[in-house]
């Protein structure tokens, strides 16, 4: 018998839990099930050693404010980006109040954002964003030096050793940056969301999506272990699938996925567990990224506390797989492939000769050349104290552009359907850590007959819910310390 459910979650992740959170907070009476492909949750992008665990506030990523052709920076789309990360940071205050989640160590930790250049052009760039920055009520606390005394104190592994005295440098910092275990916290909601009734079930891979003639979803999957057939019925769904979304949605065959395609790209850090290192930096240094690199390659050496242990990682190094997920599959690339879709993956591809030539270089660099590459982060780096970890698939987002037929977008794309009935999320970077503002779109946007009754609870559990806080700068202020104080997260 086909079991019936009002929303189906497939894919365990954050996004998943996420939006699980929510909707059950805000209408515990809903029934919700959870599909995940893997033995458990939290395996793939979310795992904390597929991603860098930035908390994503604009702080120190210097592509969310690329410098115009007139040579003007425009924070608009940084200060966007730290709008929603203060949305993530107060619906997990909140749920740690409620009990929801755990001591906030278990999941986020104060860790000072920095960004470090090199050479006049790099320099000059950087001290005009931080001139800017400085003024937006959500960058309060940045801090700009070029005296490499300063920079020693906020990160002795950048300077100790740096053969040329006479390069110019400098390095801005915000001390009330955070490091987030995805991981954790995401096992964390969906462990509450399995108190609260919703059957989370691993090892369940789904296989199709059929419209019913009531609007509703039939959703067939087999048991990983045994290939057991199943079915649910759901009324909503929403695919959270990572790399493997696309091809859910492709399966549904809704109609607004037409155009899209995805390209997958891998990534590996170095890492250090060595104490001595580690005890040297606390910090996430980003820098800028090599010409032709996707954002998501920008070289950043940090700090990770996962499970309470703290190391430091510095990478990414970009790899090549045709695997949507880490855990996906060699022929991934080419099943996506539909009539509507080739073109726009064929105008991407002869658009941006740079990446296929950077995805090349990085694929031909030994371990020495990748430490060497983290040699110009910190000079003193030895060989031997560093392994290669894989980290997780990418699938970068591409899809139909009128003016230039195709598009490769870095970020992040919710698909919905013209009934609001089925909703995907495609993309990476910033995701998990605008989660919160991700969903919360989402459910304004699929559930809009129920945002009258839903919205007072959002506004208690997220206080800027529906205004901005870089335009009260009051707010920003107590919100920020409000937050901080209740993740133990002040610098």
């Amino acid at each position: 018998m086909t079991e019936n459910v009002d929303v189906l979650l497939i894919g365990g992740g954050i996004m998943s839990a996420t939006l699980g959170t929510l909707l059950k907070d805000l209408q515990p009476d809903l029934k919700i099930a959870v599909l995940e492909r893997l033995s458990d949750v939290a395996q793939e992008s979310s795992n904390a050693w597929n991603n860098a665990g930035t908390g994503h506030a604009a702080l120190c990523e210097l592509n969310y404010m690329p410098e115009g052709k007139d040579g003007s920076l425009d924070p608009a789309k940084a200060v966007a980006i730290n709008e929603q990360f203060q949305q993530s940071r107060q619906l997990w205050a909140s749920l740690v109040a409620e009990g929801v989640l755990d001591e906030p160590s278990t999941f986020i930790n104060a860790t000072p954002h920095m960004t470090f250049v090199r050479g006049e052009k790099d320099v000059a760039y950087l001290r005009k964003r931080y001139e800017v920055l400085k003024e937006q009520p959500l960058f309060a606390g940045i801090e700009y030096s070029e005296d490499s005394r300063v920079i020693n104190q906020w990160a002795p592994l950048l300077m100790q050793k740096r053969l040329k005295k006479d390069e110019p440098f400098a390095a801005t910092r915000v001390p009330a940056g955070t490091d987030v275990d995805f991981g954790s916290l995401t096992r964390q909601l969906f462990a509450n969301l399995g108190e609260k009734g919703v059957e989370v079930a691993t090892n369940h891979d789904v296989k199709k999506l059929k419209k019913q003639k009531d609007g509703s979803w039939e959703v067939s999957y087999r048991h990983v272990i045994g290939g057991t057939p199943g079915s649910i019925n759901a009324k909503f769904v929403f695919v959270g699938a990572g790399g493997w979304a696309l091809k859910l949605l492709q399966r549904s065959g809704i109609p607004e996925i037409k155009g899209y395609g995805v390209f997958p790209i891998g990534g590996q850090w170095l890492k250090t567990s060595n104490p001595d290192i580690v005890s040297k930096h606390r910090a996430k240094v980003y820098s800028q990224a090599s010409v032709g690199a996707p954002p998501m390659s920008v070289p950043h050496l940090d700090t990770r506390v996962v499970d309470g242990e703290a190391a430091l990682l510095f990478g990414p190094f970009a790899t090549f797989s045709p695997k949507f997920l880490k855990n996906g599959s060699m022929l991934d690339i080419v099943t996506q492939v539909r009539p509507h879709n080739i073109f726009p993956m064929l105008k991407v591809a002869v658009d941006n000769p740079s990446l296929i030539k950077y995805l090349v270089s990085e694929l031909l660099k030994t371990h020495a050349k990748k430490v060497d590459s983290l040699r110009e982060f910190m000079p003193t780096a030895k060989d031997e104290d560093w392994e290669l970890l894989d980290a997780g698939q990418r699938a970068q987002v591409m899809k139909r552009d009128k003016a230039k037929g195709g598009v490769l977008q870095f970020g992040t794309e919710v698909v919905t359907s013209a009934d609001h009935s089925i909703a995907g999320l495609l993309g990476a970077s910033p995701g998990a850590s605008t989660a919160v503002s991700i969903m919360l779109g989402l459910i304004k946007e699929c559930f809009p007959e129920r945002m009258a009754e839903w919205e007072p609870r959002l506004r208690d559990l997220i206080p800027s819910y529906g205004e901005t806080l870089n335009t009260r700068p009051e707010m920003a202020r107590k919100e920020l310390d409000a937050t901080a104080h209740a993740l133990a997260i002040n610098p």
